[in-house]
């Protein structure tokens, strides 16, 4: 029976409901042996009775591993105290962010909650108690502040990362991606079934693991939804899917909208490369180059040499075309594609520093310059648009926007895929009205990101958007171009005086 008493939480009432089923099957408290199990034991058998997702399951091995085991693996359970976790926090808050820890602190904390469900302790340790510890400097907790940015910084971060992918998509997907608010996983795993004329629905995504294998999952907390799609929208996503004409991927078997960036694992350059000419013809790599693109520098002998090489080894200048890797990679994508784009900076790789993205000057807003000795070549370099800005940061831009723009939060959370389980929520509901007010303020955000991209030059190398920017400068040059129906005006001057 349950000794009558007052519970503080939850966690207290399956505490004493632990000790007194214990006492009930052996007459008496808990054994103290079943507390002498360590913790490293007992947290390999307790992963190992997990049933979650592949994202979960990996985070909480990760947790584990890293983190959770080098600090109590040989320690009894019975024998970690609050103390003891404390500590440990307290260690690990000095070498990384606050918030890990705290998540990893929770981890802990649900370990030691089944623990006490199994009735091997009594206590968790990892409980937090309420009134206790400093109260000052409780803030500095909190993570930094989200850099968010706006449609002109959407577009701008859309069309330098195409400029440094050297193609249209990676325009087609920030642009997606920073209108509708959709998660990386989601926007990886966009299949082309479920990009609609008027809407995207989002039934799964694709999450990569550590092992670098993709899993097709639902999205995050089964945020299943329909996202409203502004016209133009569409037909951005739509034409690319045209133009790319995307096949099944080898890994899922699926059609997705979006292709990796980069050579497939496999399938680089097939045949004789330059190189093996340059041995062929005893000549230096340099040689074969200027052969192909600058004969007029080479002696008449070592041209015939080398064209005799190549003939001999079936040289084709530029190999086969690679096949493109069937998805992009989360951090391959972040690192050298959207942070140089909104930093314009490259990020340290040894044995090179950080350093500008070099750029030939024309055509506006310059190309990336490529290639050996590439900054020696370099006529410019980018200024940031939104320094710290991340593809994630993207979700919080597009939230931001819904909420300059006065939507209702019915539709915010909806579009976002958050759940909001306040009373007030349950009696809110999202109108067809609601959805058409949203649809014209992003338009209208879009059209105006347009309109300032034009005034700073008409074109842009990224094809996709030259097309737009053309389309744009034509419907504005309009004679009735107006933010109302052209119609002629009742309007006769100001009432004269009698």
């Amino acid at each position: 029976m349950l000794t009558l008493g007052i519970a503080r939480d939850e966690g207290e009432v399956r505490r004493a409901a632990a000790v007194a089923e214990s006492k009930g099957r052996g007459g008496g408290w808990p054994d103290p042996a079943l507390g002498q199990e360590t913790f490293g034991e007992y947290a390999n058998r307790w992963y190992e009775a997990q049933d979650l997702a592949a994202s979960t399951m990996q985070n909480y091995k990760r947790h584990i591993e890293e983190h959770l085991l080098p600090a109590f693996e040989d320690k009894a359970l019975a024998g970690i105290l609050h103390t003891d976790v404390d500590l440990w926090e307290k260690k690990e808050k000095a070498v990384y962010a606050a918030s890990s820890v705290r998540t990893w602190r929770s981890t802990l904390h649900v370990i030691f909650e089944d623990a006490i469900y199994e009735g091997l302790i009594t206590t968790n340790p990892a409980a937090r108690r309420r009134g206790r510890g400093k109260r000052a400097g409780r803030s500095r907790n909190r993570g930094p502040e989200k850099v968010v940015t706006d449609a002109l910084g959407i577009l701008l971060t859309a069309e330098r990362a195409a400029l440094l992918a050297g193609r249209d998509d990676e325009f087609v997907a920030v642009v997606l991606k920073g209108y509708t608010g959709m998660r990386w996983g989601e926007i990886v795993g966009l299949e082309t079934e479920f990009a609609r004329p008027s809407s995207v629905r989002v039934e799964w995504q694709l999450y990569e693991l550590d092992t670098g294998e993709l899993v097709r999952c639902p999205p995050k907390d089964d945020s299943y939804r329909t996202i409203d799609s502004m016209d133009w929208l569409s037909a951005l996503v739509a034409n690319h899917v045209t133009r790319t004409k995307p096949r099944p991927c080898l890994c899922h078997g699926k059609t997705y909208v979006f292709r990796g960036q980069g050579a497939a694992r496999g399938s680089g350059h097939q045949g004789a490369k330059l190189v093996d000419v340059a041995r062929h013809a005893e000549v230096s790599a340099g040689t074969v180059s200027n052969v192909l693109n600058h004969p007029d520098r080479v002696t008449e002998a070592k041209r015939m040499r080398v064209e005799q090489a190549i003939a001999d080894l079936g040289f084709v200048r530029g190999g086969a075309v690679p096949e493109h890797a069937a998805h992009w990679r989360r951090n391959g994508f972040a690192t050298w594609l959207f942070t140089p784009a909104v930093s314009g900076w490259y990020p340290k790789k040894a044995p090179q520093p950080a350093r500008p993205v070099p750029l030939l000057g024309e055509p506006w807003p310059g190309v990336p310059a490529r290639g050996r000795a590439a900054s020696d070549r370099a006529e410019a370099c980018w200024l940031p648009i939104a320094k710290g800005l991340t593809p994630h940061g993207l979700r919080h831009t597009h939230r931001t926007v819904m909420e300059d723009l006065g939507t209702e939060r019915v539709l915010m959370d909806q579009r976002m895929g958050h759940i909001d389980g306040s009373v007030s929520a349950r009696y809110a509901h999202v109108t067809p009205g609601m959805r058409k007010r949203l649809m014209v303020g992003l338009t209208g955000q879009w059209e105006a990101a347009l309109d300032a991209r034009l005034v700073l030059s008409p074109t842009s190398p990224v094809r996709v958007l030259n097309d737009l920017l053309r389309g744009r400068a034509s419907m504005v040059r309009s004679p009735c171009h107006r933010s109302a129906p052209c119609r002629p005006s009742r309007w006769r001057g100001p009432a004269r005086s009698r």
